[in-house]
């Protein structure tokens, strides 16, 4: 069994009290890390295949922690919109036309772009997710699929029973890429019965669950005439907060939520571009930190972000707190690469495999160069990665240890084929 080693970078573990490692070293052996550590200490066994990193930090690849990946076809398509008629007048009837081929193609369309911007695993909720899945499979990348459950739709109920069976499938197919989950929307779109069978499912299957919690003002508002209850703390009532939940958004939290979401060990995920794009407000993220909640980082979908370069979200998430707090120490740089490694990591429910860098640990990792010249001179690799970094300083991605980004190639990939179907597809799904 071949193996190979990046050496000569600096390594960042992402592991809780490591230290940069400088001119170290990196082995694997098929999918599975086998050395990290500084070069010098590394196996005398020569590599099958050797990959120089100086001038390069190795980091773990960055997750997304929550997306609609094949939204990519509607890019660009419904902005500066309010969230709700965002919703009801322009995402929900286009995607009413949707078919298969249109979210696989969308899909391995997202896939280039994370994959370019060292991002080796998604967290995914959208219609078709059974090709949804497919595409990731085809695509090489890691993936949480989950599907969409609408207690708006007639067929709410066929659905969920339909969803539960999936999970059950793929968890079964032991595919050591795809992780699946249980994805009911939101609070407000899924009727108390359909939440109490997801959390149901969920404690009996050991399939963590997504969902969208306290997105809006409005959402928070309409929750408490309703219910009497924060969103929060109507999920707590039902139960479903005693099983793995990664909560997108969490906006709109009073200090009992902070408390219940901690206490529960919910992955809260930060989606700070989608949430200033859409006027949703800022999430208490610095009180979460504070009080030890697991909180991660998202993108969201390409239609309310634009895209999915996780660097702008660590770059947003460690800023946006100072400023609208006016207290420049809330979120460091560590926190916000944090949340987008072992913090992600730990809210999926994948931590045991992959987040950050560690001997029998999955070979996922992104090597991002550090000599353009809007990363010199280096004080801090940290600072740099989120303050300084883009996408496009990503050198190379491997996920599961394949190789899926090399100095801007997509080995194996057809990609103009991608660019082709999806320019087609999103013509005929949106007009324009």
């Amino acid at each position: 069994m071949p193996r190979t080693r990046i050496q000569g970078a600096t390594i960042l573990t992402m592991a809780p009290g490591d230290e940069p490692i400088d001119s170290g070293a990196v082995d694997w052996q098929d999918d599975t890390l086998t050395y990290v550590g500084p070069a010098s200490a590394a196996p005398h066994q020569a590599p099958d295949q050797s990959i120089d990193g100086t001038g390069c930090v190795l980091i773990p690849g960055l997750i997304n922690a929550h997306t609609h990946l094949a939204m990519t076809l509607l890019r660009g398509f419904a902005d500066d919109m309010h969230l709700k008629p965002w919703l009801e007048e322009k995402i929900w009837p286009t995607e009413s036309n949707l078919i298969q081929d249109d979210v696989y193609w969308g899909t391995r369309l997202g896939i280039l772009e994370l994959l370019r911007g060292g991002c080796t695993c998604f967290n995914d909720m959208y219609h078709f997710y059974e090709t949804a899945t497919r595409a990731a499979i085809d695509g090489g990348i890691r993936a949480c699929p989950s599907g969409v459950l609408l207690g708006i739709l007639d067929n709410a109920a066929d659905l969920l029973e339909h969803a539960i069976e999936f999970t059950a499938t793929v968890k079964a197919q032991a595919n050591g890429r795809i992780h699946p989950m249980i994805g009911p929307h939101a609070p407000y779109t899924c009727p108390r019965p359909l939440l109490e069978r997801v959390a149901e499912a969920s404690l009996e299957q050991g399939i963590p669950v997504h969902i969208h919690l306290s997105e809006t003002r409005g959402e928070y508002q309409e929750s408490v005439a309703e219910h009497g209850l924060s969103p929060v703390q109507y999920l707590e009532s039902i139960g479903l907060l005693q099983c793995r939940v990664a909560a997108a958004h969490c906006v709109w939290l009073d200090d009992r939520d902070v408390e219940t979401l901690v206490g529960r060990r919910v992955g809260c995920v930060h989606c700070p571009g989608s949430n200033m794009k859409l006027a949703s407000g800022f999430a208490p993220v610095p009180d979460l930190l504070n009080a030890g909640a697991v909180v991660a980082l998202g993108t969201d979908g390409a239609a309310s972000n634009n895209n999915m370069d996780m660097f702008e979200e660590m770059l947003l998430a460690a800023i946006i707190h100072k400023g609208n707090s006016g207290d420049p120490t809330l979120v460091k740089g560590q926190e916000a690469l944090a949340m987008a490694t072992r913090g992600a990591a730990t809210a999926l429910g994948i931590d045991d495999v992959v987040g950050t860098l560690q001997a029998g640990k999955r070979a996922d990792m992104a090597l991002v160069d550090l000599k353009g010249p809007h990363l010199r001179p280096l004080h801090s690799v940290i600072s740099h990665l989120v303050y300084a970094a883009g996408a496009a300083d990503v050198k190379m991605t491997v996920v599961d240890g394949q190789i899926l980004w090399r100095d801007g190639q997509f080995p194996g990939q057809d990609v103009q084929r991608v660019y082709q179907e999806c320019q087609a597809r999103a013509l005929r799904l949106c007009g324009s």
